[in-house]
């Protein structure tokens, strides 16, 4: 698959921090396991086509990368990337800013909860030393 000719002109930026067609092959492979599970909970075979894999592989990475670099143009105005250039990019899809939302939300709560139960470690510990030394 040759894609050094086609795709969207901001990938020709001068300056752009696009990695080489050489690292994004190296990489090319990492959520192999995760993609053939979303894709059997999406309908496909149990154990889709490699080719399959592959190839939303390539789309899923493209549209990260593609992603990254327009959030990274919108935060390069302030000095720095944000959350909030990400939100701000998918808003016209509701759907998935509903679900980004969600899920940033639920990992507020669980730093929360993390946060309570290191604490509580810590009590706990504190009270066991002082009963061994007792």
């Amino acid at each position: 698959m040759n894609t050094s000719s086609a795709g969207p002109s901001s990938k020709s930026k001068a300056g752009s921090s696009q990695p080489s067609e050489t690292s994004f092959k190296r990489k090319r492979g990492i959520f192999q396991k995760e993609l053939q599970h979303m894709m059997y909970g999406f309908g496909d075979g149990p154990n889709p086509l490699p080719e399959s894999v592959a190839l939303v592989e390539d789309i899923a990475m493209e549209y990260i990368t593609d992603l990254v670099h327009k959030a990274q143009d919108i935060g390069s105005k302030r000095g720095k990337l944000s959350v909030e250039d990400f939100l701000y990019l998918i808003r016209k899809d509701l759907p998935k800013l509903n679900r980004c939302t969600e899920l940033l939300s639920m990992n507020e709560e669980l730093k929360q909860a993390r946060k309570v139960f290191e604490s509580d470690e810590e009590k706990l510990r504190k009270v066991f030393e002082a009963d061994e030394e007792n």
